[in-house]
């Protein structure tokens, strides 16, 4: 268990957010910490859903349908991220895992999924051991205040604007 845990940011529009909360996972659990991903707006079949299979002490569930929001969000979209959030928020109440990763939640409250408040609300229900990462583009200035170490992943070059596209085990 931690002694202290810090609520963190991924955010950008670089590569390596999700990537980045994976690494601290697999840290975390290769120490003996208890890891719960929780997946804002991913309903589709990436290849880390398979690593609870390999590593004990993690889990993780995605709140989102098999295709991505384009444009407007539906009902539905809305329904995953609001019953996603009360997923979140039990997993923080019941304090048995040391890290929290709250994956797209960003881009969820830019697409108007849930509101900034109700994310804040939610980091008030966490135990002072555990750490907290959010994660996903257009992390807004409320979430960026909240939070103790903000990181910006910037592009400053990428092969899929040469036309490749997401590969099993590096982007899926």
């Amino acid at each position: 268990m931690l002694e202290k845990g810090y609520i963190q940011v991924y955010t950008g529009n670089g590569k390596g957010k999700t990537t980045a909360a994976l690494g601290m996972a697999l840290r975390a659990v290769c120490a003996g910490n208890k890891v719960f991903m929780g997946q804002f707006m991913k309903g589709q079949d990436y290849s880390e859903l398979k690593a609870a299979e390999y590593l004990p002490g993690f889990e993780i569930e995605q709140f989102g349908s098999p295709t991505f929001i384009s444009g407007k969000p539906t009902s539905e979209d809305k329904a995953n991220a609001k019953a996603g959030l009360e997923r979140m928020k039990n997993v923080l109440a019941a304090g048995s895992c040391d890290v929290v990763i709250f994956d797209e939640i960003n881009t969820a409250l830019y697409f108007g999924l849930v509101s900034a408040e109700e994310v804040l609300s939610s980091l008030d229900i966490r135990q002072g051991c555990t750490e907290v990462v959010l994660t996903g583009r257009y992390a807004p200035q409320e979430i960026m205040d909240r939070a103790d170490l903000v990181t910006e992943m910037r592009e400053i070059k990428h092969y899929y604007t040469q036309g490749v596209g997401a590969r099993v085990g590096i982007e899926n």
